[in-house]
């Protein structure tokens, strides 16, 4: 009897920590954890760290999505300094792995808003182009990056990412700098509170 209560205890101790287990080393959370971009709902699909990923509830598929927000944060900065610095260390490890920059804009802090940067560049690989639209604000004390991204599939296909980026480049970015309900790393991050 006394050996099937100590099972009973491990066995539920262990079913507590599976879920907890399997977000901290990469995986999905235990619920889904949903937000809102361009008129669309993204579902976190992967979480390791500071790093989550969200991808529309019709792209599961992680090795072969089209669409993807990807949330960093970063517990170490906390002012605006520092989250110009991340933002120069980002851009350098983008132009290092051969990215196009398309454009880069710092908006410069006011009385009731914090500064923030975005970086707009093109990762032309072998199957496809990303396109990637990457802002970095303060958020709950922490610096972040919301980064949206676009894939077009294929060998060849400049010329339509070309025209993708003529389309929808300038509202991509737009409705990107003027997105407000972004999960706080407090929601993504629980262990890190």
């Amino acid at each position: 009897m006394r050996n099937l209560r100590g099972l009973i205890r491990l066995t539920a101790v262990l079913m507590m920590t599976v879920p907890i287990a399997s977000h901290a080393a990469g995986g999905p959370p235990a619920s889904p954890l949903t937000m809102k971009f361009a008129d669309q709902t993204y579902l976190l699909r992967w979480s390791s760290k500071h790093q989550h990923e969200f991808t529309p509830s019709d792209q599961t598929d992680l090795s072969r999505w089209t669409d993807m927000i990807t949330i960093n944060t970063y517990p170490g900065v906390s002012d605006g300094d520092g989250l110009a610095n991340v933002a120069n260390r980002v851009l350098d490890n983008y132009k290092q792995n051969k990215a196009v920059v398309v454009r880069t804009l710092s908006v410069p802090r006011t009385a009731v808003k914090p500064t923030e940067h975005l970086i707009v560049v093109l990762f032309p690989v072998r199957n496809f182009i990303e396109a990637v639209f990457a802002r970095f604000r303060l958020a709950d004390g922490r610096g972040t990056a919301v980064i949206y991204s676009h894939r077009i599939y294929g060998q060849k296909v400049g010329d339509t990412t070309a025209a993708w980026m003529k389309s929808n480049g300038a509202t991509i970015e737009r409705r990107l700098m003027a997105l407000h309900e972004v999960p706080s790393h407090r929601i993504l991050e629980p262990a890190s509170r």
